[in-house]
């Protein structure tokens, strides 16, 4: 297995000519249509914003001959997944190809280089960047997959597989409704295989193909102190400051190396197989490279490296509030103290469990655990009280390294360019509903720039590794 791994990292041949030239000639046309498409608003909890979405996709399809249609829930309320297929007569082989259209909440005064929904090119040629929320995540998966469809069409040829192609509408919301709609649209979604067209590139350069992504649930924990702010000279020293507990309760979380020190919080994982560790191994290390990049004096971990440490199930803490600070910044012991937490699961791992150690922490450190905000009586009851809520979430997924799926995409990506395979992704995506509900494997492609901002300001997608990645969609739609 180590000499098939090492052999993706090199490039086999030179990269289909056909798609790349027809890229470069028509750029432009390219952005013309990909501008548009960003600057309509996609916040995945804004259903209206959403259905102006699904609906100017289906526009875009249509006029490539996909046969587009919206494929709705039950009650109509959940974002629906856009369909749309290109049947190839006497095709043995079906597959799906997958992005998602939504994208994460924004906070535009944290925006520098234009608005979320105002995309903006910055630089020149294939380094410019098109700044706008979803510019990488996910609408570049999108925009490449109908890009490669017109590719192919411009040259008067045809996919090597029956093509469906699915675009989620809640992926950033944690796919509460995917299971749902697969199911009820088992039939029209029959295939071989899915392969995800989502996230980034490898940090060493190359296109990623990953087997396998994280699960993930998240979680809300709010302190309480006392029922109004109190003057923090009047009151400080005697009246438990919230902000403080919650810092102390975070901080019996994890040790000085990062490593999670609720009970059991690693019983589950199940472990990498030999020939997963060979692909680990023989991918490119980009741990320097970052640490360099990002300013880091140190790492978590204990020295192991990025590519082990994201098949180990982390708690993060997604962000903190308590009063406030900076010129809004006022001497006061607050009310509560707030902290969003992100649970990424590795296989083996159950969303409920995870939780419910989460929750055994807590009050193994004296505090009642609640799931409302606390009466004055409860509160002259308990001592320490906390507040937890959480998402549904999912677990992990991961498809084994001699399925045929790996085998045709990495044969077609060893011929297009460079590429690094690697066991599962540091991210996450509800892959688990598709291999439950439909019976299907999944590979994720990451074909954008690692330094995208994801989920973050400012986020970014260079136009090179746009370009580029038209054409690597266009060499999977046509893989042996």
């Amino acid at each position: 297995m180590r000499w098939l791994v090492l052999l993706l990292l090199i490039a086999s041949g030179p990269a289909s000519a056909a798609p790349r030239d027809w890229v470069a000639a028509n750029r432009q046309q390219i952005l013309d249509q990909y501008l548009p498409l960003l600057a309509i608003p996609n916040v995945a909890s804004n259903r209206a914003d959403i259905r102006r979405n699904a609906d100017h996709i289906v526009a875009m399809m249509r006029t490539r001959g996909l046969a587009p249609r919206l494929l709705e829930s039950e009650d109509g309320a959940a974002p629906p997944l856009i369909y749309g297929e290109w049947l190839v007569p006497g095709a043995t082989r079906t597959y799906v190809i997958y992005a998602h259209y939504d994208g994460q909440p924004v906070t535009p005064a944290d925006w520098r280089v234009t608005q979320p929904f105002e995309p903006r090119i910055v630089g020149e040629g294939a380094a410019a960047r098109i700044y706008a929320r979803s510019a990488s995540d996910d609408k570049a998966g999108v925009m490449a997959i109908l890009a490669a469809v017109d590719a192919l069409r411009a040259e008067g040829r045809s996919p090597s597989f029956n093509l469906r192609i699915v675009l989620e509408g809640e992926e950033e919301a944690g796919s509460p409704h995917l299971a749902a709609l697969l199911r009820r649209h088992r039939d029209t979604l029959r295939s071989d295989g899915w392969v995800i067209i989502d996230g980034p590139a490898h940090q060493s350069g190359p296109p990623q193909l990953s087997l396998g992504v994280r699960g993930d649930v998240n979680m809300e924990v709010t302190v309480h102190g006392p029922m109004r702010p109190l003057h923090s000279g009047h009151y400080g020293n005697w009246v438990p400051n919230p902000a403080q507990m919650l810092a102390e309760l975070l901080a019996s979380m994890k040790d000085e190396n990062g490593r999670v020190t609720i009970a059991g919080f690693y019983d589950d994982v199940v472990s990498l197989t030999p020939a997963e560790r060979a692909a680990i191994t023989a991918a490119p290390s980009p741990d320097a490279q970052l640490r360099r990049e990002l300013g880091l004096g140190w790492t978590e971990g204990g020295g192991a490296a990025l590519t082990e440490l994201i098949n180990q199930p982390s708690l993060n803490i997604n962000g903190m509030r308590s009063a406030d600070v900076g010129d809004r910044s006022r001497n006061v012991i607050p009310t509560t103290a707030t902290a969003a937490l992100d649970l990424r699961l590795v296989l083996g791992n159950s969303p409920d469990r995870q939780v419910e150690r989460v929750i055994a922490h807590i009050r193994a450190q004296g505090y009642e655990v609640m799931d409302h905000a606390p009466t004055i009586e409860e509160r002259r009851r308990f001592p320490r009280i906390a507040t937890v809520t959480r998402a549904p979430g999912y677990p992990a997924e991961r498809t084994r390294l001699d399925h045929p799926l790996v085998q045709s995409l990495s044969a077609a990506m060893r011929g297009n360019g460079a590429v690094v395979l690697l066991p599962s992704l540091g991210g996450s995506l509800p892959l688990y509903v598709i291999r439950e509900e439909l019976g299907a494997p999944t590979v994720t492609l990451g074909l954008w720039n690692h330094d995208n901002n994801q989920h973050a300001e400012d986020e970014n997608v260079r136009i090179g590794h746009l370009m580029n990645g038209i054409v690597a969609v266009a060499t999977i739609l046509t893989m042996e």
